[in-house]
């Protein structure tokens, strides 16, 4: 009897259900939104490679703990953490960019509801686009070289004090006079804030990436740059062929025509729920009554 009780405890054992508490919920809601974001943003990096490398070691360990390879457990067990302080080195840029995207991501204003005073805020307004579009396709067809940084939401002030004030309404003849051959202006990258220009000859930090086509120049590699390091979005005109770009978020997208190019800026613009600009339309109505 005793030894049947003893079998039954065991057997239920395994079904046993622990009790569920509400700060086991937020801990699992919390773990799983690290764990999506990072697996992410490993696919977005080399680091893809090294976690499938990980992956296929750690199999090979679980392999070697079934078969008790012992000199293989042994060499595991005294090289693991050697080998977690040459990732982090080898791997110090990646995880340097995926803090930085971290800090970026709107986690509260994501979930919350944002103030109608600020959705009417454009980075970009039809009318810069306007302007940005044709000073890019009238300096592309004289093969005017050109780099021109949007920012959004990550302040680029450090890359702004490295050019020189402007401070000036957006137009297509002046993006077209700073970046005309031999004048004093052209050389290095323009900042555009909130639908002005605000600096030119600025410097930007160039990718280390390796996998960029060698054929791209030091504007194409400080356009991706600068997009590593911030949300901003960079337009690219090259110097050698007139073919324009757009860095963003990483990524380089090559030989745009017009309208994919106006596409692409029209994407910064903020997407406002229709009932929240009947709101807007509203209030501007009683403002414009009083």
């Amino acid at each position: 009897m005793k030894k049947l009780l003893t079998a039954l405890s065991v057997y239920f054992d395994w079904f046993y259900i622990p009790k569920i508490h509400v700060t086991d919920i937020i801990e699992i809601i919390i773990l799983s939104y690290v764990i999506y974001h990072v697996m992410i943003w490993f696919k977005k990096t080399r680091a893809w490679t090294l976690f499938k490398g990980i992956v296929v070691l750690f199999i090979f360990v679980g392999l070697a703990t079934l078969f008790r390879l012992n000199t293989i457990l042994w060499i595991f067990r005294n090289t693991i953490s050697v080998g977690i302080i040459a990732v982090i080195i080898l791997f110090q840029p990646e995880l340097r960019r995926a803090l930085e995207e971290l800090g970026r991501k709107k986690i509260f204003t994501d979930v919350l509801a944002r103030d109608d005073k600020n959705l009417h805020l454009e980075r970009v307004n039809n009318h810069t686009i306007d302007e940005l579009v044709a000073a890019s396709i009238d300096m592309g067809k004289v093969k005017t070289g050109a780099l021109i940084v949007i920012e959004q939401d990550v302040a680029l002030g450090e890359y702004e004090n490295t050019g020189i004030l402007i401070d000036a309404a957006l137009t297509r003849q002046l993006l077209i006079n700073i970046f005309e051959h031999n004048t004093p202006l052209h050389d290095g990258a323009v900042i555009i804030r909130d639908n002005r220009v605000l600096a030119a000859t600025c410097y930007l930090p160039l990718t280390d990436r390796i996998d960029l086509n060698k054929a791209l120049g030091t504007r194409h590699r400080a356009a991706v740059g600068i997009s590593e390091v911030s949300d901003s979005m960079t337009i690219v005109v090259s110097e050698e062929t007139g073919e324009i770009s757009i860095a963003y978020g990483g990524t380089l997208y090559r030989n745009l025509d017009a309208i994919e190019l106006r596409k692409k800026l029209t994407s910064l613009q903020p997407v406002i729920p229709e009932h929240r600009r009947a709101r807007l339309r509203k209030g501007g109505k009683k403002n414009g009554k009083k």
